[in-house]
């Protein structure tokens, strides 16, 4: 065996007996059981946490958070925590263990679902509008009687002013072709307008659809629809979350997970903000979500299936998305991507 050789076996087995050393170092001296082995839980339940300490150290204190929320114990080491103001969704319950002179984070991974199925409600037309079927429609809002729509695809997207009535585009913005526009929404005499995939948004004059500005995200993946409270903009990004943003700077403040009783769910794509619910698209979906936008919760659906039949059929023709609320008059409408009618619903609960 020539010197080089000797050299990498020396070399392999230090590593070998290093990381051996380094990775019986991170063993952790303490776990978080909750009892009934569980890590789910619903409103209005309660989690039980305490400390395994299977070396029987001793333990100075213990305190616990959810995310970066501290919570309160009368047991140093026992956790008793009712679910109910908490956000739903994923959380990761955290540990800190105070013994002996030293600490130790722990963590457990827990999922909040909501303590009820989502409603059902159906839905009956009101009255049918021309719409332009070239229109692969991203976004819907409306300013008094004007209605403002994105439309979405590469070489296709646009910002515009509509007359909802006979479907006449009265102003049009197209968007460079390397864009591919997504969800609107209008605060502050501004329009924000999402991309999909490119990370950026824009900023419009709501009068002149002129560009006056634009945004870039941060921890949201991607961009699919926006509504707004008139304070504070939502932001779906095809994943559970839904993220809350400030309307100054477009920063991501905060975010909600969808849930319903005992699902996490996803693919929320157009959004319009309605008597302090958020409604939803579900991508290829024929129907539409209630969510709550202070928790998450999926309260309600209401299946539009059948709706897409009264349209055109033609080989271009995609899925509902789209949804506007004339809040003046308490009038809700829906479309679809490169439909050619615009559809006044009441909901049927």
């Amino acid at each position: 065996m020539n010197n080089r050789n000797l050299f990498v076996i020396i070399v392999l087995c230090f590593l070998t007996f290093a990381c051996g050393s380094n990775a019986d170092a991170k063993k952790k001296q303490f776990s978080i059981k909750i009892d009934g082995d569980t890590s789910k839980f619903k409103l209005g339940e309660t989690i039980k946490a305490s400390i395994l300490n299977p070396k029987k150290l001793e333990i100075d204190s213990v305190t616990y958070f959810f995310e970066d929320t501290k919570l309160t114990t009368t047991d140093k080491t026992l956790l008793v925590e009712k679910i109910d103001d908490e956000r739903l969704g994923k959380h990761l319950l955290k540990a800190i263990v105070y013994f002996e002179g030293k600490e130790e984070d722990i963590y457990k991974k827990l999922t909040f679902y909501n303590n009820k199925p989502p409603k059902l409600y159906k839905y009956k037309i009101i009255a049918e509008y021309p719409h332009d079927q070239t229109a692969f429609t991203q976004g819907l809002e409306f300013v008094g009687d004007t209605l403002y729509e994105s439309t979405g695809k590469n070489g296709f997207s646009s910002l515009r002013k509509v007359n909802y009535t006979t479907g006449e585009v009265l102003i049009k913005k197209d968007i460079d072709k390397k864009y591919f526009a997504e969800g609107i929404t209008i605060i502050n005499d501004n329009i924000y307008q999402l991309t999909w995939q490119s990370k950026e948004g824009f900023i419009y004059n709501l009068s002149t659809l002129d560009k006056t500005g634009g945004f870039t995200y941060n921890k949201s993946k991607e961009g699919w629809g926006l509504c707004n409270d008139g304070t504070y903009i939502y932001k779906s990004d095809g994943t559970e979350k839904i993220w809350v943003l400030d309307p100054k700077d477009l920063s991501e403040k905060s975010y909600i997970e969808v849930t319903t009783h005992n699902k996490v769910k996803s693919k929320f794509n157009e959004l319009e903000w309605i008597d302090g619910k958020i409604y939803a698209n579900t991508w290829q979906k024929d129907g539409i979500a209630i969510i709550n936008p202070k928790n998450g919760a999926l309260e309600a659906v209401i299946n539009l299936s059948g709706l897409r039949e009264k349209v055109s059929q033609h080989e271009n023709l995609d899925v509902l998305n789209g949804i506007a609320y004339k809040k003046d008059t308490k009038q809700l409408f829906v479309t679809g991507k490169n439909w050619d009618k615009l559809f006044e619903i009441e909901i049927i609960k």
